[in-house]
């Protein structure tokens, strides 16, 4: 069966099946509808018929009713125009009232027979009434009977339309002759004929459609009715249906054969042409006829094969060069620190090496990171649909493909046919993956904060190679080679990050070093300048810090500086910098802090750190140990107390001398203008200036300033 009566065939089946099948489950289902619509639309019209002959009959008794006290309380002439009086009411057109031999006393209206009694037994006769009649019975004082009232109304069309119009369908009243009806002659008689034939509350469908049900006579509704409703147009609808089935079918054979035809030419001229292709003619042409895609297609193929010779030349000679470069771009990646440039070099190096359309190199995220030990994505190319974002692709270890790859430490290739990928990983036909782990050499530091080397680093992987190929051996060895790269960049940008951090932090308590110090107080009086605000220095120093390193020890006095440190971070701002200069001796920069608010901050670190306690690590003999220690603050502010760097940091630790003198766990300010002191550092003695203090006790008004008195030469460690 050739291409051409295999796409017609199919286009029928597509086109006329569901026709077929829809126009007949619509006939099927809007009979259903009709008939179930009809049967109840007929029942409620029953319920209202009843009460709407129950409703006429309570009228007609009431009208007797009135007739009856009439005659029976009043006078002789009272009595003789005791029907007017019933019919007056309204609620009847005739009444008649006799006395108990039957002779007619008093009477207003007609009332021609045969009557339907609204007390009847509901005979199933089909004598047609012509008045519906109610009747009352006259009784004395005594109780005696002594006559009856009847109260009638005429059975006539009026009063079958205003049943209608009630109930909302169309109403006949049967009878052996014509019947009474809101249908035309016709359709009521044939709705008579049906209604006739029926038992109970049967329905029934005429020739036409109309539905009909029958409503026979009961007690206290003594009319034999028939109920029909509307035509259901059924066979009208059947007739579009077969219409529209005959002319869908006209259509969808005229167009199956045109879009067999157009569609199948083309192919077979790109078939015959894409095969000398495949013998080394590039020179094969296929025509182009139409704009279409079948067109396109044909465009495309005869640029594809005048550029195909220039494409083998151009890559066999690209792949070359390439794998001469690779040693050279091994010493580039080897001599940067920019992570994700180097992670992008290496993947579009990667896939122009091997040809593929698209590639993601993930990384191990470190412990505290957003993804813990799992595989994120750093940088891609080419994934376009393939992935929502590269923010969304990560994976952890096991699960997926580069999951798979990652847990094993094997490289894989193939295509992932019968492999479950994660959700967020990239889709793809054909895959090449490599996983790479860092160096031999580890550290300490690196074992408790993130992935160590030697271990796992991440994942090169790359997608559907060019030219709908599976990705070879070579390929694989490509790609070996560069995720090797990435293991040497991914290694040296942590190394780098690691030495660069341990170059500016204290190893022992996380604060800045000294030499971060230095270069932040720089820093900082040149932004004060330049801005015209204040920049505080706070020195500070345990006070008889020696005598814990005596009394417990070394990894005693270690506890205390940590937990000494961790209590500075607690009460500092994120701006302000925290540094260890040496040994028990900190410093504290506080940029746009003026006297006032230093001062404040020292307050709270001295009450803060003589409220604390140390657990010492090594127990005494009677269990844990706690101790506690004190702190001595210095407090000097730029540009009162220096007009650089090294001067405020002088004033700050000559208060911190003056804090010390004055009984140490107290904080004071730095003094102004010739009145401070100059000192060598290292801790030795120094020239004390003996200056007298004020009448408060405080320099210059200061709350937390200086001491005036002479000073003792500051000890080395633990003053």
């Amino acid at each position: 069966m050739t291409l051409r009566a295999r796409l017609t065939a199919a286009f029928l089946a597509v086109v006329l099946g569901p026709v077929l099948i829809g126009a007949v489950f619509v006939g099927i289902t809007v009979s259903e509808v009709s008939a179930r619509r009809a049967t109840e639309r007929l029942q409620m019209a029953q319920t209202t018929v009843r009460t709407t002959v129950d409703a006429a009959c309570h009228e007609l008794r009431s009208a007797a009713q009135v007739a009856a006290r009439t005659y029976g309380g009043g006078t002789a002439g009272e009595r003789a125009a005791a029907a007017r009086e019933g019919v007056q009411t309204g609620l009847a057109t005739a009444v008649q009232v006799t006395d108990e031999a039957g002779v007619t006393r008093s009477s207003a209206g007609q009332l021609p027979g045969p009557w339907a009694d609204c007390a009847g037994t509901g005979t199933t006769s089909t004598n047609r009434p012509e008045t519906l009649v109610a009747k009352v019975r006259m009784t004395d004082r005594a109780g005696h009977t002594i006559g009856q009232v009847v109260a009638g109304t005429p059975v006539d069309r009026a009063f079958v339309t205003r049943l209608g119009s009630a109930a909302g369908v169309d109403v006949t009243l049967l009878d052996d002759g014509a019947p009474v009806s809101t249908e035309t002659r016709q359709q009521a008689n044939e709705v008579a004929d049906t209604a006739l034939r029926m038992r109970g509350d049967q329905v029934r469908a005429t020739g036409d459609g109309t539905y009909v049900r029958l409503v026979p006579a009961t007690v206290e509704q003594p009319l034999h009715l028939a109920l029909s409703s509307g035509h259901s147009g059924s066979e009208a609808l059947y007739a579009v249906l077969i219409g529209v089935v005959v002319l869908a079918g006209l259509i969808a054979v005229g167009a199956a054969w045109w879009l067999a035809n157009s569609t199948t030419r083309p192919l077979f001229e790109l078939a015959s042409a894409a095969d000398r292709v495949a013998g080394g003619d590039l020179d094969a042409r296929v025509p182009v006829r139409s704009r279409d895609e079948v067109g396109k297609l044909g465009s495309a193929f005869n640029r594809m094969t005048r550029e195909m010779q220039a494409y083998v030349h151009a890559l066999t000679a690209s792949r070359d060069q390439l794998r001469g470069n690779l040693g050279l771009l091994g010493d580039t990646l080897s001599s940067t620190h920019d992570l994700d440039g180097i992670l992008t070099v290496i993947l579009e190096t990667a896939m122009a090496a091997t040809g593929a359309q698209s590639g993601v190199v993930l990384l191990v995220d470190k412990p505290d990171g957003k993804y813990p030990n799992q595989l994120v994505a750093r940088c891609s190319d080419g994934l376009d649909d393939r992935a929502r974002s590269l923010s969304d692709i990560r994976v952890a270890l096991g699960e997926g493909l580069l999951g798979a790859v990652a847990q094993a430490g094997e490289p894989r290739r193939g295509r992932v046919d019968g492999i479950e990928l994660s959700p967020n990983e990239p889709r793809c036909r054909t895959y090449i993956a490599v996983p790479f782990s860092g160096a031999s050499r580890a550290t300490e530091r690196e074992d408790e904060t993130g992935p160590q080397p030697g271990r796992l680093r991440g994942v090169l992987a790359l997608y559907d190679r060019l030219g709908q190929d599976d990705f070879d051996d070579a390929d694989l060895g490509t790609l070996r080679t560069f995720a090797g790269q990435a293991a040497v960049a991914v290694d040296n940008v942590l190394l780098h990050q690691e030495t660069e951090r341990l170059s500016l932090t204290d190893p022992l308590t996380d604060l800045w070093n000294y030499r971060y110090l230095r270069v932040s107080l720089h820093r900082e009086v040149e932004r004060a300048t330049r801005f015209d605000r204040h920049l505080s220095v706070l020195a500070m120093d345990l006070d008889r810090f020696k005598e814990v390193n005596d009394t417990y020890g070394h990894s005693a006095g270690d506890a205390v500086l940590v937990a000494f440190a961790n209590r500075i971070q607690q009460e500092i701002r994120e701006v302000d910098l925290a540094c260890r200069q040496g040994g028990e001796e900190f410093v504290v920069l506080l940029p746009e802090t003026d006297e006032h608010g230093a001062g404040r901050l020292a307050e709270r670190i001295c009450g803060a750190v003589r409220d604390m306690r140390v657990r010492l690590p090594d127990p005494g003999p009677d269990g844990p140990i706690d101790i506690g220690v004190t702190v001595s603050i210095g407090v000097a502010v730029y540009p009162e107390h220096g007009a650089t760097g090294q001067e405020v940091l002088d004033a700050a630790d000559d208060a911190l001398y003056d804090a010390k003198a004055d009984g140490r766990d107290i904080w004071r300010v730095a003094a102004v203008g010739p009145r401070r002191r100059h000192r060598t550092r290292g801790g030795g003695d120094r020239a004390a200036d003996d200056f007298p203090p004020a009448a408060d006790g405080w320099p210059d008004g200061d709350s937390g300033g200086a001491s005036r008195r002479a000073r003792p030469p500051r000890q080395t460690r633990g003053g």
